[in-house]
Protein backbone atom coordinates (compact mmCIF):
# COMPACT_ATOMS: atom_id res chain seq x y z
CA UNK A 1 0.00 0.00 0.00
CA UNK A 2 1.52 3.76 -1.14
CA UNK A 3 2.19 5.64 2.13
CA UNK A 4 0.87 8.97 1.52
CA UNK A 5 1.43 12.52 2.91
CA UNK A 6 -1.81 12.40 4.75
CA UNK A 7 -1.10 9.55 6.67
CA UNK A 8 2.53 10.69 7.53
CA UNK A 9 0.56 13.76 9.27
CA UNK A 10 -1.80 11.78 10.52
CA UNK A 11 0.45 9.68 12.52
CA UNK A 12 2.59 12.83 13.65
CA UNK A 13 -0.02 14.27 14.67
CA UNK A 14 -0.87 11.51 17.01
CA UNK A 15 2.27 10.66 18.31
CA UNK A 16 4.90 14.16 17.37
CA UNK A 17 7.55 11.47 16.04
CA UNK A 18 9.59 12.85 13.52
CA UNK A 19 8.14 12.79 9.79
CA UNK A 20 10.67 10.25 8.28
CA UNK A 21 10.27 8.30 11.41
CA UNK A 22 6.26 8.43 10.84
CA UNK A 23 6.93 7.26 6.87
CA UNK A 24 9.15 4.40 8.11
CA UNK A 25 6.73 2.95 10.82
CA UNK A 26 3.84 3.27 8.41
CA UNK A 27 6.25 1.30 5.71
CA UNK A 28 7.05 -1.57 8.60
CA UNK A 29 3.49 -2.29 9.52
CA UNK A 30 2.05 -1.87 6.35
CA UNK A 31 0.62 1.51 6.61
CA UNK A 32 -1.56 -0.19 9.61
CA UNK A 33 -2.25 3.02 11.94
CA UNK A 34 -2.35 1.31 15.07
CA UNK A 35 0.41 -0.42 14.64
CA UNK A 36 2.28 2.13 13.34
CA UNK A 37 1.43 4.73 16.56
CA UNK A 38 2.31 1.69 18.90
CA UNK A 39 5.43 0.84 17.61
CA UNK A 40 6.83 4.52 17.48
CA UNK A 41 5.71 4.50 21.26
CA UNK A 42 8.47 1.26 21.86
CA UNK A 43 10.79 3.04 20.23
CA UNK A 44 10.72 6.02 22.31
CA UNK A 45 9.87 4.22 25.18
CA UNK A 46 13.21 2.44 24.52
CA UNK A 47 14.94 5.69 23.58
CA UNK A 48 14.10 7.15 26.99
CA UNK A 49 15.12 3.90 28.81
CA UNK A 50 18.44 3.88 27.63
CA UNK A 51 18.48 8.04 28.90
CA UNK A 52 17.49 6.20 32.11
CA UNK A 53 20.82 7.09 33.82
CA UNK A 54 20.32 10.66 33.23
CA UNK A 55 19.86 13.47 35.02
CA UNK A 56 16.28 14.59 35.28
CA UNK A 57 16.30 18.03 37.46
CA UNK A 58 14.09 20.37 35.01
CA UNK A 59 10.42 20.03 35.39
CA UNK A 60 8.10 21.63 37.17
CA UNK A 61 5.92 22.21 40.93
CA UNK A 62 2.29 22.75 40.26
CA UNK A 63 -0.22 23.98 42.64
CA UNK A 64 -3.51 22.82 42.19
CA UNK A 65 -7.16 23.72 44.38
CA UNK A 66 -9.97 22.00 44.01
CA UNK A 67 -13.42 22.03 45.45
CA UNK A 68 -14.07 25.46 46.04
CA UNK A 69 -10.37 25.42 48.17
CA UNK A 70 -11.12 22.68 50.28
CA UNK A 71 -8.68 20.62 48.67
CA UNK A 72 -4.59 21.69 47.83
CA UNK A 73 -1.90 19.48 45.72
CA UNK A 74 1.44 20.80 45.43
CA UNK A 75 3.09 18.45 43.46
CA UNK A 76 6.82 17.93 41.14
CA UNK A 77 7.67 16.32 38.24
CA UNK A 78 11.08 16.18 37.00
CA UNK A 79 12.43 16.25 33.27
CA UNK A 80 16.00 16.26 31.48
CA UNK A 81 15.51 19.49 29.66
CA UNK A 82 14.04 22.81 29.95
CA UNK A 83 12.37 22.57 26.82
CA UNK A 84 10.47 18.80 27.44
CA UNK A 85 9.38 21.03 30.90
CA UNK A 86 7.66 23.72 28.59
CA UNK A 87 5.99 21.28 26.54
CA UNK A 88 2.66 21.33 26.19
CA UNK A 89 2.08 17.51 27.29
CA UNK A 90 4.53 17.59 29.68
CA UNK A 91 2.48 20.42 31.32
CA UNK A 92 -1.05 18.48 31.05
CA UNK A 93 0.55 15.67 32.65
CA UNK A 94 1.55 17.85 35.37
CA UNK A 95 -2.02 19.47 36.01
CA UNK A 96 -3.79 16.35 35.26
CA UNK A 97 -1.22 14.74 38.15
CA UNK A 98 -2.14 17.15 40.44
CA UNK A 99 -5.76 16.70 39.94
CA UNK A 100 -5.45 12.82 40.42
CA UNK A 101 -3.69 13.19 43.30
CA UNK A 102 -6.23 15.75 44.69
CA UNK A 103 -9.29 13.04 43.68
CA UNK A 104 -7.49 9.76 44.27
CA UNK A 105 -5.50 10.80 47.95
CA UNK A 106 -2.87 8.22 47.29
CA UNK A 107 -0.30 7.41 49.94
CA UNK A 108 2.78 7.37 48.25
CA UNK A 109 4.20 7.17 45.03
CA UNK A 110 6.00 3.69 45.22
CA UNK A 111 4.96 0.46 47.16
CA UNK A 112 8.37 1.82 49.32
CA UNK A 113 7.06 5.09 50.14
CA UNK A 114 4.14 3.94 52.51
CA UNK A 115 4.87 3.56 55.90
CA UNK A 116 5.46 0.31 57.51
CA UNK A 117 3.33 0.37 60.20
CA UNK A 118 0.17 1.36 57.54
CA UNK A 119 1.23 -2.17 55.81
CA UNK A 120 1.09 -3.89 58.57
CA UNK A 121 -1.94 -2.57 60.42
CA UNK A 122 -3.98 -3.20 56.88
CA UNK A 123 -2.08 -6.75 56.50
CA UNK A 124 -3.61 -7.53 60.06
CA UNK A 125 -7.04 -6.87 58.90
CA UNK A 126 -6.80 -8.31 55.58
CA UNK A 127 -6.07 -11.57 57.61
CA UNK A 128 -9.03 -11.27 60.59
CA UNK A 129 -11.11 -10.87 57.43
CA UNK A 130 -9.85 -13.80 55.74
CA UNK A 131 -9.80 -16.07 58.89
CA UNK A 132 -13.67 -15.07 59.10
CA UNK A 133 -13.74 -17.31 56.00
CA UNK A 134 -12.90 -20.68 57.67
CA UNK A 135 -10.55 -21.73 55.33
CA UNK A 136 -7.42 -22.93 55.93
CA UNK A 137 -4.12 -21.57 56.31
CA UNK A 138 -2.72 -21.67 52.97
CA UNK A 139 -5.94 -20.03 51.06
CA UNK A 140 -5.78 -17.44 53.98
CA UNK A 141 -2.53 -16.18 53.10
CA UNK A 142 -3.70 -16.49 49.23
CA UNK A 143 -6.63 -14.53 50.12
CA UNK A 144 -4.56 -11.74 52.11
CA UNK A 145 -2.22 -11.48 49.25
CA UNK A 146 -5.28 -10.84 46.50
CA UNK A 147 -6.55 -8.21 49.10
CA UNK A 148 -3.22 -6.67 49.87
CA UNK A 149 -2.57 -6.33 45.93
CA UNK A 150 -5.92 -4.51 45.68
CA UNK A 151 -4.52 -1.92 48.61
CA UNK A 152 -1.84 -1.30 46.86
CA UNK A 153 -3.72 -0.49 43.88
CA UNK A 154 -5.99 1.94 45.73
CA UNK A 155 -2.91 4.03 47.38
CA UNK A 156 0.26 3.91 45.61
CA UNK A 157 -0.23 6.62 43.15
CA UNK A 158 1.62 4.91 39.86
CA UNK A 159 -0.51 1.83 40.50
CA UNK A 160 -3.71 3.70 40.97
CA UNK A 161 -6.35 3.40 38.24
CA UNK A 162 -6.07 7.59 36.55
CA UNK A 163 -9.42 8.87 37.19
CA UNK A 164 -9.68 10.41 33.92
CA UNK A 165 -9.03 7.12 31.89
CA UNK A 166 -9.61 4.06 34.41
CA UNK A 167 -8.47 1.85 32.01
CA UNK A 168 -4.87 2.66 32.15
CA UNK A 169 -2.72 3.82 35.53
CA UNK A 170 -0.58 6.09 36.51
CA UNK A 171 1.94 4.68 35.55
CA UNK A 172 0.82 3.56 31.78
CA UNK A 173 -0.21 7.35 31.89
CA UNK A 174 3.89 8.39 32.49
CA UNK A 175 5.12 5.93 30.20
CA UNK A 176 3.12 7.13 27.59
CA UNK A 177 4.78 10.68 28.10
CA UNK A 178 7.90 9.18 28.11
CA UNK A 179 7.61 7.75 25.01
CA UNK A 180 6.03 10.86 23.47
CA UNK A 181 8.60 13.43 24.90
CA UNK A 182 11.80 10.57 24.34
CA UNK A 183 13.34 11.49 27.77
CA UNK A 184 13.28 10.20 31.32
CA UNK A 185 10.47 11.95 33.87
CA UNK A 186 10.11 11.48 37.48
CA UNK A 187 7.31 12.11 40.06
CA UNK A 188 9.26 13.61 42.32
CA UNK A 189 7.25 14.01 45.33
CA UNK A 190 3.62 15.86 46.27
CA UNK A 191 1.55 16.46 49.16
CA UNK A 192 -2.04 17.00 49.87
CA UNK A 193 -3.84 19.04 51.80
CA UNK A 194 -7.57 18.59 52.45
CA UNK A 195 -9.58 21.28 55.26
CA UNK A 196 -9.78 20.05 58.97
CA UNK A 197 -7.66 16.66 58.18
CA UNK A 198 -3.97 15.90 59.57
Amino acid sequence: MEITASMVKELRDKTNAGMMDCKKALQDTGADMEKAVDLLRQKGLAKAMKRAGKEAAEGMVHAYIHGGGRIGVLVEVNCETDFAAKSEDFLEFVRNLAMHIAAANPLGIQREDIPQDIIERERAICMAQARESGKPDNILEKMVDGKMRKFYEESVLMEQSYVKDPEKTIQDYLNELVAKIGEKIIVRRFARFQLGME
